[in-house]
């Protein structure tokens, strides 16, 4: 029986085959409906248990249980429930797992999110961040604009306008500037919001299904409106003084001083935002260029399968791979063939705990697990395929794979542990408790295994011969190839479409493969790297704004100053000074800050610490060449004005 995913009523009761079984559909499943680890599945159909073949064939297979909470019941009290529970099922353990195995009951939305949780934070507080550089560019332009409509209010009030009626022509204002925006960015947000999802990696949860809904827009709109009440308010509630009808615009020092207090923010945000980015940028960056321990380039890849009812034993399954393999070798500028169960560096893979492996002549250890170790079958032309170097010893042979012997190639991270000092060739060494004796053949050179951002394990490699005990329904192909590999992808299907069409096969090169772990942290520093440069080009505004509108005030200043001897680069060195003082002194007040924030980013790191310093004096200079560039605008036009015409200015 199965359960489809599909919307069809009618198919209920109906017999469908499934790999040349005929089962029956017994329910339709909502269209919705996802798996506890969010992999997509189409054909949902029972999982059949035997507890006693399973302890005997598979006793080391992980085993997932689900269940859902009585109404009422939290999980700390669930988690209270089953204590008792496991402590006795932990007195059935082995010993050295006893210190080592913790029971902890999670929701399935926490198992599915994981460390997307630090990332959507991170992310929240990168458009936090620019909000408020958004609101202080806001604010500063309001408050220059009501300094050059002063006069205007002044004489406004002096005609009878009440201050209650200024106050609110002001806010009308800005709440109509703020209402605009408002659409604006949403509309804005909308088209983001598509394109982050066109270019966003697999495997991201629920991020195909984002959308702007209207709990989403209101929040936005409560935002922005609050933002601009806050905001706007600081210059719709300054009072029209009478020194304004003197001239066309003045300035108090209390405002002017709020604008400098904008600008010093806004830059110390951006220095916030700036090292996160620069963070990420030095970790990605790290992350691809770490040694894997093997050749990527030239590499294919052939994922095959073989789960269903056509291939019910090892004996069928062996002949399948064996004439896929002799097919594969007659391919033109194949150089190397190897097979394995899975493929490094991703994180699947077979894995075992160290303290079940016994070297002849030595004791077991019995002081905890000592963690764990991968393992993996491969054929002989692995190594050579993958170009990992044989460090000691010898590699498998072909003919080997015909003989009766038990034989391993360690890596030498394994061997280290294993041996120290000591020579592993020739030793021997059993995996399991009760398993087989294995002759350590040779020693590979260590392979990153365990992701791109996880530790390498120690590991084995066990020769698949060509018996039934050594086969499974899954294999990798790998091929080493002097052609383009996606022009030899065709053939590799082909070829293995002769052996049996009914085949599903998936072929990418190890190039691909590899880069396609490091999507999420390079779409991760991708958004954060829009965000810090949307807050850098707002900060620079926001800063050329202020430099600009303080060089028009002192416009009779520079005049008289000229007027008296004053040169043009001391003209320049006055404007450009003012902007090196709101920098400097954002910048400080940026890093101290940023050197707070970043460790929040230290999970999402990888070969760079939270406070690089190279990373933070790149950060620094950068903010200070691109201010100083924005501070260098309006003094170069200061610079350039008239003593005469400046001791005319109103």
């Amino acid at each position: 029986m199965a359960l489809a995913l599909r919307l069809d009523p009618g198919i209920l009761n109906r017999l469908i085959d499934i790999d040349g079984k005929q089962v029956r559909v017994i329910g339709v499943l909502p269209k919705d409906f996802e798996m506890p680890a969010l992999e997509p599945a189409d054909i949902v159909v029972p999982q059949a248990l035997d507890e006693a073949a399973e302890r005997k064939e598979a006793p080391d297979t992980v085993m997932y249980a689900f269940a859902r909470l009585k109404p009422g019941l939290t999980i700390a009290q669930a988690q209270a429930a089953l204590e008792p529970v496991f402590n006795y099922s932990l007195n059935l353990a082995p010993a050295q797992f006893r210190k080592e195995v913790h029971l902890r009951v999670r929701s399935i939305r926490d198992r599915q999110m994981q460390d997307v949780y630090t990332v959507a934070w991170v992310l929240l507080g990168a458009v936090l961040a620019v909000l408020l550089i958004a609101c202080a560019n806001v604010a500063s332009l309001l408050m220059a604009r009501a300094a050059q409509r002063e006069r205007e209010l002044a004489v406004r009030a002096v005609l009878g306008a009440s201050r209650a009626r200024l106050v609110r022509q002001r806010l009308t204002e800005t709440f109509l500037l703020t209402i605009f925006g408002t659409g604006a960015g949403l509309v804005l947000a909308e088209i983001l919001l598509h394109v982050f999802i066109a270019i966003a990696p697999a495997g991201i949860p629920f991020l195909a299904t984002a959308h702007l809904d209207l709990r989403i827009m209101l929040f936005a709109v409560t935002i922005s409106v609050f933002c601009g009440a806050v905001f706007g308010a600081i210059p719709a509630l300054q009072r029209p003084r009478t020194a304004a009808l003197a001239a066309r615009a003045t300035s108090s020092g209390a405002h002017a001083f709020a604008r400098r207090c904008l600008v010093v923010g806004q830059i110390a945000i951006s220095m916030i935002l700036l090292t996160g980015a620069a963070l990420l940028m030095r970790s990605f960056s790290s992350l691809e260029r770490q040694p894997m321990g093997m050749e990527t380039r030239g590499v294919l890849a052939a994922h095959i399968a073989l789960l269903g009812y056509r291939y019910t034993t090892a004996q069928e399954q062996m002949e399948f791979f064996l004439a896929a393999e002799a097919a594969l070798r007659r391919l033109p500028g194949v150089s190397a063939l190897g097979m394995t169960n899975w493929l490094p560096p991703s994180e699947t893979r077979e894995k075992q705990i160290f303290s079940h492996i016994a070297v002849s002549g030595r004791p077991r250890s019995t002081a905890g697990t000592g963690g764990m170790v991968t393992w993996r079958w491969v054929t002989p032309d692995y190594f050579n395929a993958l170009g990992i170097p044989i460090v000691r010893g010898q590699n498998f042979t072909e003919e080997q794979r015909t003989s009766n012997e038990n034989l391993l190639i360690l890596s030498s991270l394994l061997a280290s542990r294993l041996f120290g000092d000591d020579d592993p060739v020739g030793q021997h060494v059993q995996t399991l408790p009760d398993g087989p004796w294995y002759t350590v053949l040779g020693v590979a050179a260590n392979v990153k295994n365990g992701g791109l951002t996880g530790a390498e394990d120690p590991e084995f490699y066990r020769l698949r011969r060509n018996v039934t005990g050594d086969w499974h329904p899954w294999n990798v192909m790998v091929l080493k190839t002097s052609l383009p590999p996606a022009a030899i992808a065709p053939w590799v299907r082909s070829q293995i479409a002769q052996v049996d069409p009914t085949v599903p096969v998936e072929i990418e090169t190890l190039s691909d493969s590899v880069s396609k772990l490091a999507d999420r942290p390079r779409f991760e520093t991708a958004l954060l790297g829009f965000f810090a440069l949307c807050g850098l080009l707002m900060s620079v505004i926001g800063l050329y704004g202020v430099i600009a509108f303080v060089a028009a005030q002192r416009t009779q200043e520079i005049g008289v100053r000229m007027a008296l001897g004053a040169t043009r680069m001391n003209i320049l060195r006055l404007i450009v000074g003012e902007g090196v003082r709101l920098i400097v002194l954002g910048g400080v007040l940026g890093l101290g800050a940023a050197l707070a924030t970043a460790q929040l980013l230290k999970s999402l790191l990888f070969g760079v610490g939270p406070h690089d310093p190279a990373t933070y004096a790149a950060v620094a200079l950068l903010l200070a060449l691109v201010a100083l560039a924005a501070t260098l605008i309006p003094a170069r036009a200061a610079m350039r004005v008239e003593p005469m015409v400046a001791l005319r200015y109103e």
